[in-house]
């Protein structure tokens, strides 16, 4: 039994079918309920489970029903993902800190922070009711470098870290795991269409993988830290983009080596 937050799309919507593509019965949860709907109609066309929730995760009312809808449907929650993010209008007026609406910098944290922290919440007590859970957070790659814009995500998502390290910490020894993957620049719908031509071309110069971050990249990560295969493994921001952050950052700007 897992919940997905901001599977409508993206991320979100590809862990979701992987998940139940591997027998799990998904709650998908968007603040979106026709993306939500869409994304369930396509788990259950493939032979899957899934039952959509709308909901903003910032809410603490949204966030109790969110896991109130998992326990109703399915009986249980052994796997959390929170993959919910402010987007929209929100992040496209995250800029400079001199320059930040209070407003964006609120509901920036409140989603992707605050949001995290309510599903965790309410997840937990039924996690250990139930033997132990996996927690998997959506962090990113903006949390561990500086930017000319997006001030109010990075810091959010570096607090996502803390999180995901705190509540590894506090229960752990009742059987729960608590993950972050941190992205990097992933082709989604939504990127595609904010994102000039070239920038994802200075991005794909600068990546050390052979071609740019998809959905499913992310899927395969989030499904690793859900599993039994990575039972050893807690408190942890496992990097999954393209190798970016690894090398000196004049490096795609100059020709290869012979």
């Amino acid at each position: 039994m897992a919940i997905v937050t901001g599977s409508g799309s993206g991320i979100g919507r590809a862990t979701a079918k992987l998940l139940a593509s591997y027998g799990a019965k998904v709650v998908v949860a968007d603040i979106n309920p026709t993306t939500a709907k869409e994304t369930v109609d396509d788990i259950r066309a493939n032979g899957g489970a899934a039952v959509d929730v709308e909901v903003d995760v910032a809410d603490d009312a949204c966030a109790r029903k969110m896991i109130d809808a998992a326990i109703s449907s399915y009986g249980g929650l052994h796997i959390l993902h929170n993959n919910a993010a402010a987007m929209g209008d929100v992040i496209a007026n995250d800029g400079t800190v001199a320059d930040m609406d209070a407003a964006v910098w609120d509901r920036t944290l409140a989603v992707d922070v605050t949001g995290p922290m309510l599903a965790i919440k309410y997840a937990v007590p039924h996690m250990i009711e139930g033997g132990g859970g996996s927690i998997i957070n959506t962090s990113s790659a903006a949390a561990l470098v500086g930017d000319n814009r997006g001030s109010a995500y990075g810091v959010a998502k570096a607090g996502l870290n803390a999180l995901t390290i705190y509540v590894a910490t506090q229960y752990g020894k009742q059987g729960i795991r608590c993950n972050a993957v941190s992205p990097g620049l992933v082709l989604s719908d939504h990127v595609r269409s904010v994102r000039r031509p070239e920038d994802l071309a200075v991005a794909e110069e600068t990546h050390l993988t052979t071609r740019l971050g998809r959905p499913e990249d992310i899927a395969n990560v989030v499904a690793f830290l859900a599993s039994d295969e990575s039972a050893f493994v807690t408190g942890h921001i496992l990097r999954a983009e393209g190798g970016y952050l690894v090398h000196t950052p004049w490096l795609g700007r100059y020709p290869k080596p012979d």
